[in-house]
């Protein structure tokens, strides 16, 4: 099957793209060896560095496998997902249950590792929670959300916090629709304030075993609500 000339365009992104057409069209089923560089060079009227360069794309998307000595061979018809989009495609629960786990540690790190400038910005962190109150459910869950992050970033520890920045996306939508189809701010404007309160008064002591026990009563408390959704 002749594949076709390409464009004199940015061909190695072509090139990524035509042979990846054949391999999620089934044309190319897994286990299948395919062409090589020079016959592949030939069919799609480019360089070998370029049809190389596109082959090194695709096992990055975890579709083919170069094999010492054997050639390269189709391994997968639909690439992985990177951990964003498993993330935007994962159910909140889910999601919440490992926030959980991640959030729990790091509340505790924070109240043994936190500074005086942390204490000054999870302190603002707070108000601006509760000025938020008064505003949409949007505005309110960007600030919970802001204060929980200032609590991980409090914990000085790099990939927690790259962590849980991934997971803000996904929870920043869960948490609205949750606000939203409870209800929980019409009779409390700043809902969950004293649970937040006790926890930045437990970092600020430096009290790791109850900072990590108050956030992981409130992480339940919220997941329980999304259970019942």
């Amino acid at each position: 099957m002749s594949l076709g000339a390409l464009r004199p365009s940015p061909l190695v992104e072509q090139a990524t793209e035509r042979l990846r057409e054949q391999i999620t069209s089934g044309d190319w089923a897994v286990g299948t060896k395919l062409p090589g560089e020079t016959s592949l060079a030939k069919s799609l009227g480019v360089g070998r560095s370029t049809v190389r360069e596109a082959l090194r794309a695709l096992a990055g998307a975890g579709l083919v496998q170069p094999r010492q000595g054997s050639g390269v061979f189709v391994i997968a018809t639909r690439p992985k997902e990177d951990w964003s989009t498993q993330l935007r495609q994962a159910a909140i629960t889910d999601v919440y249950e490992v926030r959980m786990l991640l959030e729990v540690e790091a509340a505790q790190l924070a109240a043994q590792r936190r500074t005086d400038d942390d204490l000054t910005v999870l302190t603002a962190a707070l108000a601006r929670r509760r000025d938020a109150a008064s505003g949409s459910d949007a505005d309110f869950v960007d600030a919970d959300i802001a204060l929980h992050s200032a609590m991980v970033a409090a914990a000085h520890n790099p990939v927690l916090t790259g962590l849980f920045t991934e997971f803000v996306p996904v929870l920043q939508r869960g948490l609205i629709d949750l606000v939203e189809l409870l209800s929980l701010r019409s009779g409390e404007p700043n809902h969950g304030d004293d649970g937040h309160s006790e926890l930045v008064d437990a970092v600020a002591r430096g009290d790791a075993e109850a900072a990590g026990h108050i956030l992981r009563a409130e992480l339940k408390r919220t997941l329980a609500l999304l259970h019942s959704l």
